[in-house]
């Protein structure tokens, strides 16, 4: 697996845990409704993250791009899925979204070959 993959990986598991360990009602509630957010319902799960990635890179969060990719990855997103979803945060989020999709191409390589 690759090192950037296996690092956000690693510190984002660990500030969960640095996080929820503060044992706050209203953070855990928030995970919580993070969580059930993307499962399947009246949209399905891959719906849910695709939508997850897009607003994410409108955002410009890039932890949050990582993250959807991931779980898009997960969910069987095909390459030309992903580009087309590029195209919708490039068009609504402008051009200041385009570092960021950069950045989410160049994770997406990385999680395909690490598989």
């Amino acid at each position: 697996m690759s090192q950037k993959i296996e690092e956000f990986r690693a510190y984002r598991s660990k500030m969960n845990e640095k996080i929820l360990a503060g044992n706050n009602l209203v953070i855990k509630r928030i995970y919580n409704i993070d969580t059930n957010c993307y499962t399947d319902g009246a949209l399905s799960a891959k719906t849910k993250e695709m939508l997850g990635l897009a607003t994410s890179m409108v955002l410009r969060c890039d932890d949050c791009v990582k993250y959807h990719l991931e779980k898009c990855f997960e969910q069987g997103l095909s390459t030309e899925e992903l580009f087309e979803i590029f195209a919708v945060a490039n068009l609504v989020g402008g051009t200041i979204v385009i570092p960021h999709t950069r950045r989410a191409l160049e994770y997406w390589e990385e999680l395909q070959a690490a598989k």
